[in-house]
């Protein structure tokens, strides 16, 4: 059954959007006694949502981070940007409690919105610990620094992760539906799709890792990011991520000697 363009898709484009798919055409597993078989990857094809739970723990991990952090380098009131975080999540999680299937632009406002609060607590907090570790007020002892320093970092490896997750190829749902055959990141399996399952496809636990590794290497490590947000997002967490680390981990060192 041949593919019908999309709406406004140029006829060469569509060509070769075509092209390219049947070139990533694999044939089947050895064993499998179907000599022959092409198999279309399941990134490129229309599948089943991603579970709901990696990316709520994820996002409750980060609530919890900023609750941590000390009053002065908070948006006050301290209470409020994670309260409303609980309430957006809560209400993601009744739409779509199980698997992340809903066509909705509300919804995905939504999740952006979310996504976006706790970039911006997280920022603020980033910001002003710069700032007092500048101006030689980061405190005097090195432990709470370090565990200030630590939640500030762990919870902007968890902010990038889920722009990632939310922007590559449109987000989880359109994803789901493959709406986009070109990838922003570039994962090792759809350069060798003949060792991995069938079924694989990138979700939020991948694109953890993707921003784990970014945020301790400072540079892609397998991972490749092909679209110019997808590099400046990746620059943009590595510049941020470099600073804190430098800063705290200089001012630690200074207080121990």
């Amino acid at each position: 059954m041949s593919e019908q363009p999309e709406p406004g898709e140029p006829g060469d484009a569509l060509s070769e959007r075509l092209t390219r798919i049947e070139a990533l055409l694999v044939p089947a597993r050895p064993g499998t006694g179907q000599t022959g078989r092409r198999v279309l990857p399941a990134w490129l094809r229309v599948t089943r949502g991603e579970p709901r739970w990696p990316s709520t723990l994820a996002v409750l991990a980060a609530i919890g981070l900023q609750w941590l952090l000390p009053e002065r380098l908070t948006i006050h009131p301290e209470w409020l940007l994670p309260s409303l975080e609980t309430a957006l999540l809560v209400a993601l999680i009744a739409a779509n409690p199980y698997r992340i299937e809903r066509v909705s632009r509300l919804y995905r406002l939504a999740g952006l919105a979310l996504i976006a609060m706790i970039s911006a607590a997280n920022g603020w907090s980033a910001v002003h610990l710069v700032i007092g570790l500048v101006q030689g007020a980061g405190g005097t002892d090195a432990g709470p620094l370090l565990t200030t320093g630590g939640a500030i970092w762990l919870t902007n490896v968890i902010v990038f992760a889920l722009w990632y997750w939310e922007w590559d190829r449109g987000g989880p749902v359109a994803r789901m539906h493959a709406t986009r055959a070109y990838p922003d990141f570039l994962f090792p399996q759809m350069q060798a799709a003949e060792l991995v399952p069938e079924h694989w496809e990138p979700a939020f636990p991948d694109y953890l890792y993707l921003s784990f590794t970014n945020a301790t290497a400072f540079s892609p490590t397998d991972v490749m990011p092909l679209s110019r947000w997808a590099k400046m997002l990746m620059l943009v967490q590595s510049a941020v991520s470099l600073l804190t680390v430098v800063l705290v981990v200089a001012r630690a060192v200074n207080i121990l000697k």
